[in-house]
């Protein structure tokens, strides 16, 4: 099953269109036919005249949102122009080339007639020479919804990435140019402005957190080109985590999500927008009944920022890495699972350094809220009013404590660590190494070389040198190259304390390490299942 963001690209509208249209008339007739030769109907009973009741309220409700925000939803059209590709298949500033020849791993032609082309042969079809090239003009259609009369529009980031021309139909049918477009990837969010436009309605952002589980909501926008397409289900998941944006936790519905209705509002009863439809899980593309939507309680903080001045988000942050509390690291921290967000590093001169935090923390409550996952932590930390003093309880080492923290600016290059050249991997190490034949794994002191090519500088450790392919170390995911720091809650700087470490822990019970990778720091724990 794949992920797919929905922006309709309009070469593929007739085939589509086409298709449905002629499955929708085989499947009319079957049903007339069967309602012709069915049995008779049950005729009205207290019972059944009560259901109708129950059936017209609901569709009595249905029909007051559609009408309260259908007003308010319109089609975004975008154009991009044909782009100069230089003659290795790369566009000016555009970074390195996947196999295929795209940049970013993006098909160029996607929603050409050229798409399938360059999906067989790459840019390489395209050259025809060593002169620079260009890649074709590239439209798209996809929803939004006006949230402020003057004609301020809500949508997503991917609906308008990139485009050279943003066209704005409202549901009257007047056409405006798009202007003043502001983004956020991270939450796949973007607003639109339109100028001259009088006589809008605007729609209300509702309360996503309200939601429960089971609620009734339906979507709203332009799947295929049809334009108003209104479709209904409920909310079947709440704060999924799907990859679409770095910083989103995505409500889940049944709804009917397709092409196109990318950027359009989903809606309560009230005809309040509670998310926009962002991406929906498909094995063939079209919808199979799980689409994902932003919550409006996130765009409610987004929105003010992308309209301000600066059209920046600012997010609050600690400047740690974090992971989930498993069952297994329960066990060894002495936790229910579940219980907190477990450190696993303190990056310096942050937020978290400056307040006291360490490596095996446990943060409980943040700001008075509780958190259980990482995106839960991540979500309320950001949020947090800039410059101001903050408490987390923290649990460490099984005791409760607080500690204060002072909100400051994600720094725009946080997190941005140079990626290894694989030609220049480190070989085996030549110090003297240690194997724990228990873990199935080898370990030896890192040398300076080692800790510069491997972006270790700065860290102490024990490197792994080798892995055996069938050991307890192997199914962690422990490899070649990483850096163990510690065994249980005990540093390690060499292979003989390594090698005590590890035998003061019983693998029956779990060993504890502390692991670095290229990505960061995590947590793992080493035990016979």
């Amino acid at each position: 099953m794949t992920l797919h963001q929905f922006t309709k690209r309009r070469s593929l509208l007739g085939t589509g269109i086409l298709t449905l249209a002629v499955a929708s008339g085989g499947l009319l007739w079957r049903e007339a036919h069967t309602v012709a030769q069915g049995p008779a109907i049950v005729p009205n009973t207290p019972a059944n005249a009560e259901a109708k009741s129950h059936a017209n309220g609901l569709s009595h409700a249905f029909r007051s949102a559609a009408t309260t925000i259908l007003p308010t939803v319109v089609t975004i059209e975008t154009s991009t122009k044909a782009k100069v590709v230089r003659s290795d298949g790369r566009r000016p500033n555009m970074g390195p080339l996947n196999p295929r020849g795209g940049a970013g791993g993006e098909n160029p032609f996607k929603g050409t007639p050229f798409e399938e082309f360059f999906n067989q042969h790459g840019m390489e079809g395209f050259r025809g020479g060593d002169g620079p090239q260009r890649s074709p003009r590239s439209d798209g259609a996809g929803s939004g919804v006006i949230i402020d009369k003057s004609g301020v529009i809500l949508t997503n980031n991917h609906v308008v990435r990139g485009a050279d021309v943003v066209t704005v139909r409202l549901a009257d049918g007047r056409e405006f140019k798009g202007v003043d477009i502001k983004t956020d990837p991270q939450t796949d969010l973007a607003i639109v402005r339109i100028e001259g436009a009088e006589d809008l309605k605007a729609a209300k952002l509702g309360d996503s957190d309200s939601l429960e589980i089971g609620d009734w909501v339906i979507a709203v926008g332009n799947p295929f080109g049809l334009e108003q397409t209104v479709s209904a289900g409920i909310i079947s998941g709440k704060g999924r985590s799907i990859g679409a944006a770095q910083r989103a936790n995505f409500l889940q519905t049944d709804a009917a999500i397709n092409p196109g209705n990318s950027g359009g509002p989903l809606v309560n009863l009230d005809g309040e927008i509670i998310g926009i439809n962002t991406a929906i899980a498909s094995n063939g593309g079209g919808n199979d009944g799980i689409g994902f939507a932003v919550p409006s309680s996130l765009a409610k903080w987004i929105v003010p920022q992308l309209m301000s001045k600066s059209g920046a988000v600012e997010r609050a942050y600690l400047g740690v890495g974090i992971e989930q509390m498993n069952s297994e690291l329960a066990g060894k921290f002495g936790v229910q699972r579940g219980t907190g967000v477990l450190i696993t590093e303190v990056h310096p001169n942050t937020p978290a350094a400056d307040a006291g935090l360490k490596e095996g923390d446990i943060i409980l409550d943040y700001n008075g809220v509780k958190v259980h996952t990482p995106r839960e932590l991540q979500e309320v930390v950001e949020r947090t009013v800039l410059n101001t003093k903050q408490k987390a309880n923290v649990l460490r080492d099984g005791k409760s404590i607080v500690v204060e923290v002072t909100a400051r600016a994600l720094p725009k290059d946080f997190g941005r660590t140079a990626r290894l050249d694989p030609a220049e991997e480190p070989g085996p190490s030549k110090n003297e190494s240690v194997a724990s034949k228990e873990l199935g794994v080898e370990v030896a002191k890192m040398g300076a070389d080692e800790a510069k090519q491997l972006g270790f500088e700065g860290y102490k450790g024990v490197l792994i040198t080798n892995v055996d392919p069938e050991s307890l170390a192997q199914e962690a995911g422990l490899r070649e190259g990483m850096l163990i720091r510690k065994v249980g809650q005990q540093d390690v700087t060499s292979p003989e304390e390594f090698q005590a470490a590890v035998e003061k822990q019983p693998v029956a019970d779990g060993v504890l390490l502390l692991v670095r990778t290229a990505n960061g720091n995590r947590y793992v724990v080493l035990k016979n299942k």
